[in-house]
């Protein structure tokens, strides 16, 4: 027994190593038949094969009155298929050192799968299992259903999570990328064991799936794995997500919530991804608040007026849209502040754009940091798939640093202005914008005076000892907001 937790030990550390960082030159397709892209590099550094697949069952596909359904489908990939119970599925993972999770968002479903190389065929068996054979066990629904409600109901006192969500609903209103992700409570509640299997029926399917691998295979041993993963889905591709019509709701929507931090999500419509001005809005994004410490928001929320640990923004896109978000968390009272810097700060660079020295150094950060991306089997593969999802053609890799090099200031200024300019910036804050006063304790028993004293003004009054202990609870660190965008893994830029 200890022998074999060993080994079992030895093999997850095998799993996260780290292999050489490079920008994943010697990538290729792979030829699997009609609706199934494959991207491939072959690598034998390590005994080990990552997969990332998404497939199209995102949240977009939800039906109207069955929000979550997507993502409770997705939560129950482990649990149960063919002859594997539940307890029987997770445990041949296990056993095998296998990891394997799936992470749903609006338009897909990403599947992840690592595996050490000795382990691989059972690790494409037991997906393909999974995905054509799919149990969904009365008691697995129940516990699966428990967990989402329990954090459905978390997620009602996080204040970044409840801004995120209005957000989404505001701004996509009437459309499907305006539900959560993960549903409501009522509508979680309401998915039966039918809804899952005809749901899984018609969205784990080979039609628009796209699939990148890395790792010690060759393209022969490779194709054996994925047609035991794979062949047994239907080649059927799933009527498309409708387009939006609309997006934004100009204005300010207050969620009140009695915390000592509101959250703050604003957003704009953007470009889709294939606009010709795309990549210098990326840039742009990087120097306006997508940079961190570096960024325009940054200097003048938090280094000049001290209105927040942190703010950051992001360029999104999805398959039927395109938008810009940010979120920022800030102490109740400077709100209204916050907010107006960030209008502020925002129509100053849709006019004046960037400096020739803030585009240097977002070009050298957004090219140098690219390589980050590819250290692991997983990381490649998470990268490559992001790709895969924006519809990127596979010399994209080669050319992404080139086209962000060739960058100007002009470039920028001009696609600052396309998106930036419009205003109607959709805020919406959870919690409350006005400062929380401390209500008057009222003395006890028969001392207790008509009426509260006159504040005293004098400089010489005694200050309460209470008042000289630091608080027991300091404030929290802001969140970031929850799920302004979707994000495949750290150090993977989806652009």
């Amino acid at each position: 027994m200890n022998l074999r937790r060993n080994l079992l030990a030895l093999a997850a550390m095998l799993l996260c190593l780290p292999v050489a960082a490079h920008a994943a030159a010697d990538v290729k397709p792979v030829n699997m038949g009609k609706g199934v892209q494959v991207w491939f590099e072959e690598d034998h550094m390590l005994p080990i094969i990552a997969m990332t697949v998404s497939l199209p069952a995102g949240s977009g596909y939800d039906p109207a009155d069955k929000a979550g359904l997507a993502a409770f489908a997705a939560a129950m990939l482990d649990e149960g298929a063919g002859s594997y119970t539940s307890q029987a599925y997770q445990t041949a993972l296990s056993d095998r050192g296998i990891r394997l999770s799936a992470r749903p968002d609006r338009d897909s479903m990403t599947i992840t799968l690592v595996t050490l190389k000795e382990n691989a065929k059972d690790a494409f068996h037991l997906l393909g299992e999974a995905l054509s054979k799919p149990r969904f066990d009365n008691d697995a629904i129940a516990r699966v259903r428990s967990q989402i409600l329990s954090s459905l109901q978390e997620n009602e006192g996080d204040p970044s999570s409840v801004a995120a969500r209005a957000f989404f609903t505001r701004f996509f209103a009437g459309h499907p990328y305006g539900h959560p992700v993960d549903g409501y409570a009522g509508s979680i509640a309401a998915i039966t064991r039918d809804d899952l299997r005809n749901f899984a029926r018609d969205h784990w399917v080979r039609g628009g799936m796209h699939i990148a691998v890395s790792g010690d295979i060759d393209t022969t041993g490779l194709k054996a794995l994925l047609a035991t993963a794979f062949r047994a889905l239907p080649q059927k591709v799933p009527a498309p997500i409708p387009p939006v019509r609309r997006m934004g709701d100009p204005g300010v929507k207050v969620i009140p919530m009695p915390v000592p931090q509101p959250n703050v999500v604003f957003g704009l419509p953007s470009l889709p991804r294939k606009d010709k001005d795309f990549i210098p809005l990326y840039v742009a994004n990087y120097i306006l608040g997508g940079g961190g410490f570096s960024s325009r928001l940054t200097t003048e929320v938090r280094e000049k007026r001290g209105l927040t640990y942190s703010i950051s923004t992001s360029v999104n896109t999805q398959k039927r849209a395109g938008y810009f978000a940010g979120q920022v968390a800030t102490k109740a009272g400077s709100v209204q502040q916050t907010v107006q810097v960030i209008r502020s700060t925002i129509a100053d660079f849709a006019k004046n754009g960037p400096t020739q020295k803030e585009l240097d150094d977002a070009k050298t950060y957004l090219t140098g940091s690219f390589p980050l991306a590819f250290t692991s089997n997983a990381g490649i593969t998470a990268q490559l798939n992001a790709f895969q999802d924006n519809d990127l053609p596979i010399s994209y890799l080669k050319q992404r640093n080139g086209l962000i090099n060739a960058v100007t200031v002009d470039d920028v200024r001009r696609a600052a202005s396309r998106v930036f300019a419009r205003g109607g910036l959709t805020v919406v804050i959870a919690g409350s914008p006005q400062a929380q006063t401390q209500r008057a304790v009222p003395l006890p028993g028969p001392d207790k005076p008509t009426a509260p004293p006159k504040p005293v003004s004098s400089s010489k009054q005694p200050i309460p000892a209470k008042a000289l202990r630091p608080s027991k609870a300091p404030l929290p660190v802001p969140r970031a907001a929850h799920p302004v965008a979707a994000a495949p893994a750290a150090n993977t830029p989806k652009h």
